[in-house]
């Protein structure tokens, strides 16, 4: 008869249980509780501490109970993200952000798309609040401010894109208005004087103040405004094929495009090729996000660079000090011009 072995112990399971809060603080130099107020964010120390902190962290691959922390607290450790379309490269960036800095103090996220949608949006808060998240990032959105400052009674909100006051409500605005004017005024300076403009979808907030941008540029500049030159795109790669396609069937001249985002830019850089254009020796191209993709893309997009990574980590970052009752001290990303290949001088 075999003889019975004891039970063996997940490989890696002692070695994780026997990482604790004291390891941690020991080896950055702090004390255990310094080190359960960084993880939580509500530690007022300096940044090399929290470096020292979360190096210790990472290098012994350190995980605090989650349940324990959250009854010790009394929250969930989850927050609510309510992206517009979770499959968006731009989008997805920003999620990205999100979800590393608030796995840096211990919380999980969950994430949701409100595709644009008034009643999609409010379904979500619904379904973020009923799940009991301690806090909710909006990115961007449609839905009415009075809605959100009622939820906002509920739990704390972080809107970024757009700018709104209210108890337990912070925003993080982007300047889309001031980026598209920079893209304009670049062409401006190198000489072009016919832009087209291909905007989003019809009415959305991002793109209207985009085109308001646009038009500021060229009025700056005295160029008279040629709605002929605008064309409809829907922030993906179809529409700026196919709007792009529509300039040139229209017969008006330009040497230039400004594109509402990158996605569309890069469906204008497949209308262009199709049609034997040159980027940017016949049609110089500029797009707006400044994607990854877009130092891959040929030739290389130049684009005003928002970076929504960064204000990812920014509204997390936001929501956590609020959680710790900080007034949150973020600032947008600065905007800028990112000049890579797709245009030139005429």
């Amino acid at each position: 008869m075999r003889a019975k072995h004891p039970a063996r112990k997940a490989r890696g399971s002692r070695s994780r249980r026997a990482i604790t809060l004291r390891v941690i603080a020991d080896e950055a130099g702090v004390s255990p509780s310094t080190v359960s107020r960084i993880i939580n964010g509500t530690a007022k120390v300096s940044d090399q501490l929290k470096v020292a902190v979360q190096a210790a962290i990472a290098k012994h691959d350190f995980r605090p109970d989650a349940a324990a922390r959250g009854l010790a607290l009394g929250r969930s450790l989850t927050i609510g993200v309510l992206s517009q379309a979770i499959d968006s490269p731009f989008y997805a960036e920003g999620l990205r952000g999100v979800e590393k800095r608030l796995l840096q103090a211990g919380y999980a996220a969950l994430f949701m798309s409100g595709n644009w949608n008034e009643a999609d949006e409010d379904r979500c808060l619904r379904e973020f609040i009923d799940r009991g998240v301690d806090g909710i990032i909006m990115f961007s959105g449609c839905l009415a401010d009075s809605a959100v400052r009622r939820y906002a009674r509920r739990v704390p909100i972080v809107v970024t894109g757009r700018s709104l006051r209210g108890p337990r409500i912070f925003s993080l605005p982007v300047n889309d208005r001031e980026g598209a004017r920079l893209a304009a005024r670049h062409l401006i300076e190198a000489g072009h004087r016919r832009i087209a403009f291909i905007t989003g979808a019809e009415n959305h907030p991002d793109g209207l103040e985009r085109l308001s941008g646009y038009r500021t540029a060229l009025a700056d500049a005295a160029i008279e405004f040629d709605p002929h030159l605008v064309a409809e795109g829907n922030w993906h790669e179809d529409g700026g094929f196919r709007a792009v396609n529509g300039l040139l069937d229209s017969g008006r001249r330009f040497t230039a495009v400004f594109c509402v985002n990158d996605q569309t830019a890069h469906g204008a850089y497949l209308g262009l090729f199709r049609r034997g254009l040159k980027i940017p020796d016949d049609v110089s191209v500029v797009g707006f996000d400044d994607l990854p993709s877009s130092s891959y893309v040929l030739p290389p997009l130049t684009s005003v660079r928002q970076s929504v990574h960064e204000l990812g980590e920014q509204s997390a970052e936001a929501i956590l000090a609020i959680l710790a009752g900080r007034r949150p001290r973020v600032d947008p990303p600065q905007i800028k011009v990112i000049v890579r290949e797709s245009t030139r001088r005429l």
